[in-house]
């Protein structure tokens, strides 16, 4: 985050093209894993930005452990997503275009601890009863995670 605090300062809340990854942690029992943001309010997956030096893999492993307590094991990629959908501005005036990579994870280890102060609540949902108010830039990721997961 520092890396990103450093380019702000330099160049304010103009539109910046950042690269990232977030991951679909789903259980056993076909239930996915979102946070609530403190950010925005929005429910999200867990994942962020890329720092410098690191793979968006390891990224993604990262962010899930920070935000989350677990250790995922196999990460599988989904997809990579970028374009105009997936612009977005905070509500602090940052504009960024995000370019994400997203992956699915099926298995992990640990216990489910909120242990990050960018989430207020962590919480697994079944497939089919996802909240309404998903992150913008991640709605299209999770519309993705539902056509490929749900089963009929």
């Amino acid at each position: 985050m520092d890396y990103i605090m450093e380019l702000r300062k330099l160049v304010g809340s103009r539109p910046l093209i950042f690269p990232g990854a977030c991951v679909a942690v789903i259980d056993e029992d076909d239930r996915l894993l979102l946070n609530l943001r403190t950010d925005n309010g929005y429910w999200g997956l867990p994942g962020g930005y890329m720092e410098p030096g690191e793979s968006l893999e390891e990224t993604a492993r990262r962010e899930v452990l920070e935000e989350t307590g677990l250790c995922v094991d196999e990460v599988k990629l989904l997809d990579i997503f970028s374009g105009p959908e997936f612009f977005y501005q905070y509500p602090n005036g940052d504009q960024v275009h995000n370019v994400t990579v997203a992956y699915v994870a099926r298995s992990f280890r640990g216990d489910l601890i909120n242990s990050n102060e960018e989430s207020h609540e962590l919480r697994f949902f079944p497939l089919r009863e996802l909240p309404s108010n998903i992150a913008p830039p991640l709605k299209k990721i999770v519309e993705r995670i539902v056509s490929e997961f749900v089963r009929d």
